[in-house]
């Protein structure tokens, strides 16, 4: 088992930033791709972030591109998600996640092995 806990949510202004960590712990990882979620209500849940545990590579949605960067500080274990330039339409509550099968890219919610509990964005204009 892995367990996913986030943290870094919050109340924005629209333009402003904030930073969401995932701290994984349980069974190795380290091949798992980790990834970033969010779903707004009334919407379904949509990827936002992949990176690899092991080789960081990394992919965004198009959305968020040239406003949010996915990193990880490994000896933490620990996957965080900067978001600059916050828009109205990014509030919504922001999942970890963690695939162990995947080999990168944009990830598929449906094939996902473990969910954190999430937490709330909201960005206000």
């Amino acid at each position: 088992q892995v367990q996913l806990v986030e943290s870094g949510g919050g109340l924005v202004q629209a333009g402003g930033s904030l930073r969401l960590s995932c701290a994984a712990s349980g069974r190795t990882f380290s091949w798992y791709y980790m990834g970033w979620f969010r779903q707004a209500p009334g919407k379904e849940r949509e990827f936002v972030a992949s990176i690899g545990w092991s080789n960081g590579r990394s992919a965004l949605a198009d959305s968020v591109k040239g406003r949010f960067t996915i990193s990880r500080d490994n000896a933490k274990n620990t996957i965080y998600l900067q978001m600059n330039s916050l828009k109205d339409e990014d509030t919504a509550v922001y999942y970890c996640a963690a695939d162990q099968y995947s080999r990168g890219g944009i990830l598929s919610p449906r094939e996902i092995d473990y969910w954190g509990q999430g937490t709330q964005v909201t960005v206000s204009s």
